[in-house]
């Protein structure tokens, strides 16, 4: 990451979604959402499955389209064409849900192919990028392995290592730890946390509560394709402003 742009950056809106709608044939999945993120914040989308939280992480670099509304992100507006939405996606790093590795490629290749590919970085440049984020995310010494052969949690740290060597502005990560075992997930959220640390933005659909209260500068809480709530962590928290956010905060807390 660019420590210097997003110190430069901190604060300017860099994400910014206006009366966005989006279908799927009847279903209407995201109605009428409206969304702005500053650069270097740590924004979180909770809610209940099925409430448009990844719709519409999926919709900032355009992995779905909407049909109602407009994004624009980091000044550039998603309906100015295909060119617009290439320059998008090379500032915006994604992390799912079940990691989206090439199985057949080595760890070192999976982190240099977008850069090599994309952003045209020679390759001795690229492996000795790939080799600096894989050393932050702290699996360095797996770069020869192929994923089959790491843990989840290994998996998803090399997901996380593959976006930042792209040099995203922004990172969004859609439920990163879902697919996790329990004692796998401390070490991807860790990673996470040292991310929030750095001031990367980041767009972050969790239901680790924790998570959310320690690097979270605001909780968006969602519920069928609404923004119901917009608050602080401690806020939203303690004092929640809605009944829906109260019983899917006393579920989710309380079991």
């Amino acid at each position: 990451m660019n420590t210097t742009q997003a110190g430069a950056d901190a604060g300017n809106e860099i994400i910014r979604m206006t009366n966005v709608s989006k279908w799927y044939g009847d279903f209407k999945v995201l109605d009428d959402v409206s969304l702005q993120v500053r650069a270097g914040e740590k924004v979180i989308l909770c809610g209940p499955s099925g409430s448009g939280k990844s719709t519409t992480i999926r919709l900032i670099n355009r992995l779905e389209e909407h049909q109602e509304g407009e994004i624009v992100v980091d000044g550039m507006a998603m309906s100015a064409g295909m060119g617009n939405i290439e320059r998008i996606r090379a500032e915006v790093g994604m992390v799912f849900q079940h990691f989206n590795l090439f199985p057949h490629l080595s760890v070192l290749e999976n982190c240099t192919l977008a850069p090599m590919m994309v952003r045209k970085v020679p390759r001795r440049e690229a492996e000795a990028r790939a080799m600096r984020y894989l050393e932050r995310v702290k699996i360095p010494q797996h770069a020869a392995k192929y994923p089959g052969q790491l843990s989840g949690g290994q998996k998803q740290r090399v997901a996380i290592a593959r976006s930042l060597c792209m040099e995203p502005r922004i990172m969004l990560f859609d439920e990163p730890t879902s697919a996790l075992d329990p004692e796998m997930v401390k070490e991807v959220l860790d990673t996470m946390i040292s991310l929030a640390d750095d001031g990367m933005t980041m767009i972050c659909v969790t239901h680790e509560m924790g998570f959310a209260r320690q690097v979270g500068d605001r909780v968006i809480f969602m519920d069928k394709g609404r923004v119901v709530e917009s608050a602080a962590p401690e806020d939203f928290f303690r004092a929640p402003a809605t009944a829906r956010a109260r019983e899917f905060l006393g579920q989710i807390l309380h079991g």
